[in-house]
């Protein structure tokens, strides 16, 4: 069909038939949220009230719940965790425009509309990019950042690859007449048909913005201020990626201050593919985190 760049095609694998995606268990139940002056997004908030809080950032083409299944069980348990769609993904605010400036603000937003003052941003790979604006922008509200399969900048800062990825979203346009839109019914059924889950989390996001999250992914570039970041900080590295290449994934864990790597066997879908491998990393990742922040408000105390 339509080859994609980026996350595409590992998304379309990762909830398809070519490969066996992590068993999906112990999903929290979501709400819709208002953001006053932004519109409606779809949340998530589970685990416990006073732990310290882990805003999870999704991937390009997937949602909150596609992207960080596999993890919520195990991190729900020590934290509060906190997923979002972001504008134009599964049921996100529908929007003019698209931009990770613009999705680190509703993440912000959503801390606001639940009452959480500071968090821990973590994104996978476009979420990466929104939790390095989200300190940018909002660097009062975010004591740590993982960054997982990510980097300074995406692929679409290439001319040539924007143009492949913007004329894909013109084809994948004409796709949208014939795909429905998922209801909230088989959205939230991954209990009794996860296969149809997945499938309908990955449908529930328009394939005619393809070229537009492709042109917003081009405009983040963070290399002259990464040196800048000064909270804690975790990359986890995906060795086997094709998509981020490991490379420069590690720019980030150079240029940051106190950063501190965790490397993955896997390749660019390893929070689905191979979670099992995923899942380890990141909870060392954040625990990494929260005890240099610990360690340094101590030191400050």
């Amino acid at each position: 069909m339509v080859k994609k760049q980026f996350e595409f095609g590992a998304v379309r694998r990762a909830v398809g038939h070519v490969v066996r995606p992590y068993p999906v268990r112990e999903l929290p139940t979501g709400r819709y949220l208002e953001l006053p002056g932004r519109g409606t997004t779809f949340v998530t908030d589970s685990g416990p009230r006073e732990a310290p809080v882990l805003f999870l950032l999704h991937s390009v083409a997937t949602t909150g719940l596609l992207c960080w299944y596999p993890v919520l069980p195990e991190m729900s348990r020590d934290f509060r965790v906190v997923t979002i769609d972001h504008r134009w993904h599964g049921r996100g605010i529908r929007s003019a425009d698209f931009s990770l400036e613009a999705c680190a603000d509703d993440a912000v937003a959503v801390a606001d509309a639940l009452g959480i003052d500071r968090f821990t941003a973590a994104g996978f790979s476009m979420g990466g990019g929104i939790a390095q604006l989200a300190w940018r922008r909002h660097a009062g509200r975010v004591d740590g950042l993982v960054l997982c399969s990510t980097g300074p900048y995406f692929s679409s800062i290439d001319p040539a690859e924007l143009a492949r990825d913007v004329k894909m979203g013109s084809i994948a346009a004409r796709l949208d007449r014939f795909l429905p839109v998922p209801s909230d019914a088989r959205l939230n059924d991954w209990n009794r048909h996860p296969a149809t889950w997945g499938i309908s989390q990955f449908l529930s996001t328009p394939m005619s913005k393809m070229g537009a999250f492709s042109e917003a992914m081009a405009d983040f570039d963070s290399r002259d201020w990464l040196g800048e970041i000064d909270v804690p900080t975790s990359v986890v590295i995906s060795v086997k990626d094709k998509t981020v290449p490991p490379e420069r994934q590690s720019i980030l864990e150079e240029r940051i201050t106190d950063s501190r790597a965790f490397p993955v066997d896997g390749g660019h879908a390893c929070c689905v593919i191979g979670a099992e491998r995923f899942i380890p990393a990141f909870g060392d990742a954040v625990r990494s985190v929260h005890a240099r922040g610990r360690a340094s408000a101590a030191l400050l105390s």
